[in-house]
């Protein structure tokens, strides 16, 4: 995706084991990439599967149609990945 003015990039922080921080780290030393980049790369080529295992059909359908539905109210459940 171009970047514009409407669809300037943001911040996301996510947590990491150990490993897989290294690994990111090491990937972007030898190829001379900054992380981030790598990190956009693995979003953009995996969202696609998890939009299909996690979201309703019909959501689904109209994010592929480009109709974004509002974002509902931050839910009261715990992080699926626990602290």
């Amino acid at each position: 995706m171009k970047r514009s003015a409407d669809n300037k990039l943001k911040v996301v922080a996510v947590r990491i084991y150990p490993q897989v921080k290294h690994r990111l780290r090491l990937l972007a030393e030898t190829t001379g990439r900054k992380q981030s980049f790598f990190l956009q790369q693995i979003i953009e080529r995996g969202i696609d599967a998890m939009e299909e295992t996690w979201l309703p059909p019909a959501t689904l359908a109209k994010i592929r149609r480009g109709d974004f539905p509002e974002l509902q109210q931050p839910r009261s459940t715990p992080d699926l990945f626990g602290d």
